[in-house]
């Protein structure tokens, strides 16, 4: 192909069951964009509200190699429309990368648009400041960086352990960049709380409620890194438990509580059912298994991928197998030098792994790789999967939940293109629009 626009078309020409939205955003999401100084944000001070990095850094280049975007963020997501292929509204999360084909800029008359090989291709929107961004907790802090939203304000997200037990070369996940884009925060002197406060975690939420008067912000997701020990002298389920235990009592209701942690057994995700939570998200990563031992081997280390698998099943008989959605990181399948080398092989395995929790009642869903430049897989793949990967897993996707009778799962708001929220992969905007009922 001659170039991405080229390219993207022959995608849309050859999979014409899949949105054409879908196709943008898997190859903004897999590649990244560039931002013009014209579309950066003027951080919290300003109208427009900025990139969080609520976990990962989601960026192809480091903080210092970002220039302008480093200094004043780009938004938190931007917001597709229009332009020559007539997109509907199509919400994604920003992937800084300085040297994308795909460009946001405003044009002479100050409108943001999204370029592509020199074309305006789609007309931008970014996310308007929110008010409970603009008040600070008692001690100064800002609610960003306590209780981010996400998801055009749909998700709380709140990373309340900002770094991973598996730790090293030997066991960090090998596309995982928590750890780093902790130290890459602190050292550029930025406000990063390593693990947040349980009272401070209720303040924010007590601002976002005050403020939140159109009730936008519908769950919160509860995650960090995982406790292979004791944070606090607590393990794992009592270390997140006790924050979802303390928002029910104080805000009862009022969110969808969702907790992403490691497959643990039985008796302590049933304490995560205990304290209040209603979805759990036990990622499984990548299907199969001898990329789950080499990207995984402190999770193989541990807990082993057999008995990782087990124990998704086994929280379905706690939590119900609608509410257990591990997540998988679509793409490591095909990175050098140890995944498939053809798009063939990477879907049939991952579609394996679909059809196997979902003959069990279980929806996964998967969130699109970003080649994070300080992860090993990151540094080996600069270009990540092909985008002809990331457009069959939706049509495959797709078909394993038809075949299965199985509908978009809870807690990430509305399914279809045009209506979809859920900002790090397409798998929503790919849904047909009455899939579900519960958001």
């Amino acid at each position: 192909m001659g170039s991405r626009t080229a390219l993207v078309e022959d995608l849309m020409e050859r999979f014409p069951h899949v949105p054409r939205e879908a196709v943008f955003k898997e190859d903004l999401l897999r590649g990244g964009v560039a931002f013009d100084p014209s579309a950066l944000s003027d951080n919290e001070s300003g109208e427009v509200k900025p990139k969080s990095y609520f976990i990962f850094s989601f960026d192809h280049s480091t903080l210092p190699e970002l220039g302008e975007a480093a200094l004043r963020r780009p938004p938190e997501e931007i917001i597709l429309t229009g332009g020559p292929y007539d997109l509907r509204r199509t919400i994604v999360s920003v992937r800084v990368n300085p040297s994308s084909p795909y460009r946001v800029a405003a044009d002479d008359e100050g409108l943001l648009g999204l370029y592509l090989d020199g074309g305006r291709i789609a007309d931008v929107g970014v996310p308007p400041m929110p008010e409970y961004y603009r008040h600070k907790l008692s001690n100064g802090k800002s609610v960003m960086e306590v209780a981010p939203t996400i998801q055009w304000g749909y998700l709380i997200y709140l990373t309340v352990f900002r770094v991973c037990q598996y730790f090293g070369a030997k066991e960090e996940c090998q596309y995982c960049d928590i750890n780093h884009n902790w130290r890459q925060h602190k050292a550029a002197g930025r406000p990063y709380t390593g693990v947040k406060d349980v009272d401070e975690v209720l303040e924010a939420l007590e601002i976002i409620d005050r403020y939140d008067t159109q009730k936008a912000s519908t769950a919160y997701t509860l995650t960090g890194g995982a406790i292979t020990k004791t944070v606090g002298g607590r393990d794992e389920a009592d270390f997140y438990g006790r924050y979802a235990k303390a928002i029910e009592e104080r805000f009862p209701g009022r969110w969808i509580g969702k907790v992403v942690a490691q497959a643990l057994p039985r008796d302590d995700v049933q304490r995560f059912k205990d304290y209040g939570v209603r979805i759990y998200h036990p990622n499984y990563e990548v299907w199969d298994r001898r990329l789950f031992e080499l990207y995984c081997p402190g999770k193989e280390r541990y807990v082993g991928r057999d008995e990782w698998h087990r124990r998704i099943l086994d929280s379905a008989d706690v939590f119900g197998a609608r509410n257990v959605i591990p997540n998988f990181v679509a793409g490591v399948e095909m990175a050098e030098p140890f995944g498939f080398t053809t798009v063939d092989e990477a879907i049939d395995s991952t579609t394996e792994g679909l059809r196997f929790f979902m003959s069990h009642g279980i929806t996964p869903r998967f969130t699109t790789w970003c080649p994070e430049p300080t992860t090993p897989l990151g540094k080996a793949n600069p270009q990540g999967a092909p985008l002809e990967y990331h457009i069959r897993l939706l049509q495959a996707y797709r078909a394993a939940m038809d075949e299965f009778g199985l509908s978009s799962p809870p807690g990430y708001g509305p399914p279809g293109p045009g209506r979809a929220v859920f900002s790090v992969s397409s798998f929503m905007d790919s849904l047909p629009v009455q899939d579900a009922a519960t958001v």
